[in-house]
């Protein structure tokens, strides 16, 4: 039984013991592997999958050419909540489990929303850069902000998260709108919260924030349409998947003052070339490197739950891994 940990340099843990820890516990004969992955290490990762039983990674491209290559592959388990990097059809075909963390961040990543929100608002990188940088003290150089108990946050992606930054919204004052795909109407009332279609979130809202499943449907979801369709120039938010939002219209959007300000946790890339990009070096965006969910109690559950998923699909215990995305 092999089990390899593998990711790129920058989504490695910063240590894997605890990872250890918890595999020799549930399986105590496996051979355990840590691997730092590169795309141009590709074909040496291909080697080290063909005895590989079980892979924990969160954003190795698990295409059908790798999946070719792991030929005694039973599981894939993703230390995140999104599994897109899997050809989960192919995998499925393979009978090879796909199983992502699910929750184990939520009120982490609805903490760095609202952070988001309060800096762009209250103009924070503008003055912190205009003091250390131009050595100026000066309040009245940036856009005067509204009080955030006067605005109105549209929430696309009702889920556990949308659903905790409502709360902590509802909490500042806000008025919060959202839309879901699905039928949310009965939690959103108990939690003062509207749901209401896009159009009107684009009509209504001083700032929106993003927090849908990726799918088919909305790669490329904003787009400069979207954002012209915005009608009070709001702050914007991408706390789900970098690939919903078209970078360059984003671009567009911001140099034509559509947007009053943008936060980004994400971009399209996951290792993104940082030098040149268009979205760098702007006073009114703050980009972090997908570090929303970035807490210690975030860490040790991601870590415990992507492990036991592994025992637990491993052991034929299906019914107790935390979530298993395909029917295999």
């Amino acid at each position: 039984m092999k089990i390899l940990i593998s990711d790129y340099r920058a989504s490695m843990m910063p240590s894997h013991d605890y990872e250890i820890q918890v595999l020799r516990k549930g399986l105590p004969d496996a051979e355990i592997e840590v691997y730092e992955y590169s795309d141009e290490k590709r074909a040496e990762f291909y080697e080290k999958l063909q005895n590989t039983n079980a892979l924990l990674t969160a954003f190795i491209r698990m295409d059908r050419e790798a999946l070719e290559h792991a030929p005694n592959l039973q599981v894939i388990s993703i230390n995140a909540t999104g599994y897109d990097c899997v050809d989960l059809p192919e995998a499925t075909k393979r009978s090879i489990g796909v199983c992502p963390v699910g929750e184990y961040c939520t009120w982490d990543v609805a903490e760095h929303t609202i952070a988001l929100m309060l800096a762009l608002n209250k103009n924070l990188k503008e003055y912190t850069y205009d003091i250390e940088k131009k050595h100026v003290w000066e309040y009245s150089i940036s856009n005067i902000p509204t009080r955030i108990s006067n605005q109105t946050l549209g929430i696309f992606g009702f889920g556990k998260i949308g659903k905790a930054v409502a709360k902590m919204a509802r909490g500042l004052g806000m008025q919060v709108i959202a839309m879901d795909i699905a039928d949310k109407k009965e939690e959103a009332e108990k939690l003062g919260v509207e749901m209401v279609t896009a159009e009107e979130i684009y009509e209504r809202a001083d700032v929106i924030s993003n927090h849908m499943n990726l799918g088919a449907g909305n790669r490329d979801y904003f787009t400069i349409r979207e954002f012209r369709r915005m009608k009070r120039h709001p702050i914007f938010l991408n706390m789900a998947r970098g690939v919903s939002i078209n970078e360059e219209d984003l671009a567009q959007a911001l140099d034509e003052g559509i947007l009053r300000g943008a936060g980004l946790d994400v971009l399209s890339d996951e290792t993104p070339k940082l030098e040149g990009h268009p979205l760098v070096n702007r006073r009114n965006l703050i980009i972090t490197p997908h570090a929303a969910f970035f807490s210690k109690e975030a860490f040790e559950d991601m870590q415990r739950i992507s492990c036991e998923n592994i025992v637990h699909f491993v052991k034929g215990e299906k019914e107790n891994v935390f979530r298993l995305v395909n029917e295999v």
